[in-house]
């Protein structure tokens, strides 16, 4: 028989190249959203899979609507990928942000617990979580100290699933993800919105963009890979937690240089660094350390930093020869 998975925010980034993932393998695949009838699905669209996913209504901090999802589609595995997913929207929304996240993963745990606990369940951790570890790269052993309503939510569901797993026996694991980009990434993140800048100054556009802290680092993956790690955590004997990054970081400066370059343009002749989008508090150096996902699942990342960028040019450009 298939295998059942059901993916609690499946109309994002990751939950879009899940479906894919899982899809090949031979899954019975479907989903959630705040609003099925509604929702315009368009990872899943982008990616021809709408028609191939069983898309359902619940929210993160309603238990009723978690509990009747999971009785309906009856999975053998879940993956917890939902809740306020921007950092710097956290900010602005701290309590919608704590709520979405840390209620979402609970409202998943307590269901499960009562409905089936032999289904096993994944949760998309954060990089968020450690904060600033000085440069070091962070593994499983690193200290939590976030420095952000969004690090701090995640932080806290990180520790309830490893509460439910040690309490209750439930399979129930954690991949810290460092920032993984592709080209489903909503406009209001900072990879989106330099790769749409640099492709629309190249094609005429005297717009220029501002971003706020250029020096800052980042570890940065391609997504389509990261959920690669996701479905091996499910797939693995033993439920763990494990960090999943490149375990090589570059600052936001470099992204800058690389996508304009691929466009043929300096930089420096269209960016402004604005204070005003500086956070109130920053992480300046984000690196991960993934040696113990690579020694255990043997997951590694093999698109490097260089032709993540040239894939998010090459995609951004693609979408704007295309659009009417």
């Amino acid at each position: 028989m298939k295998k059942k998975s059901l993916v609690f925010g499946i109309t994002g980034q990751d939950g879009a190249y899940l479906a894919q993932r899982l899809l090949d393998a031979g899954h019975d695949v479907s989903g959630t959203s705040r609003d099925a009838e509604l929702s315009a699905a368009a990872g899943l669209r982008a990616l021809g899979l709408r028609d191939r996913i069983a898309l359902h209504s619940a929210s993160p901090t309603d238990f009723r609507s978690v509990l009747s999802v999971i009785s309906r589609a009856e999975p053998d595995e879940i993956y917890s990928l939902w809740g306020q997913s921007s950092v710097g929207l956290s900010f602005a929304q701290p309590a919608e942000t704590i709520e979405s996240i840390q209620m979402g993963v609970l409202n998943i745990l307590e269901a499960v617990r009562i409905a089936n606990p032999r289904i096993r369940i994944y949760n998309a951790a954060t990089s968020e979580c450690f904060g600033d570890t000085n440069g070091l790269p962070a593994d499983e052993q690193t200290a939590f100290r976030p420095r952000s309503p969004y690090g701090v939510a995640k932080a806290a569901a990180f520790w309830q699933v490893a509460n439910y797993r040690e309490a209750y026996g439930l399979f129930a694991c954690n991949g810290i993800m460092f920032n993984h980009e592709s080209p489903l990434r909503p406009a209001r993140f900072v990879t989106k919105k330099i790769v749409r800048a640099a492709v629309a100054i190249a094609a005429g556009s005297r717009e220029r963009l501002k971003l706020g802290n250029l020096s800052i680092a980042r570890d940065w993956g391609w997504a389509p890979e990261y959920v690669l790690a996701m479905s091996a955590m499910l797939a693995a004997d033993q439920a763990e937690d494990f960090v999943i990054a490149t375990g090589h970081s570059h600052t936001l400066q470099e992204f800058v240089v690389q996508a304009f370059a691929a466009v043929g343009l300096d930089w420096r002749a269209h960016v402004d660094e604005d204070k005003a989008l500086m956070r109130p508090s920053e992480i300046l150096v984000s690196c991960g350390n993934p040696a113990k996902v690579a020694r255990v699942l043997g997951w590694r990342a093999k698109i490097g930093f260089a032709e993540l960028v040239a894939r998010l040019v090459a995609a951004e450009r693609a979408q704007a020869t295309t659009a009417p």
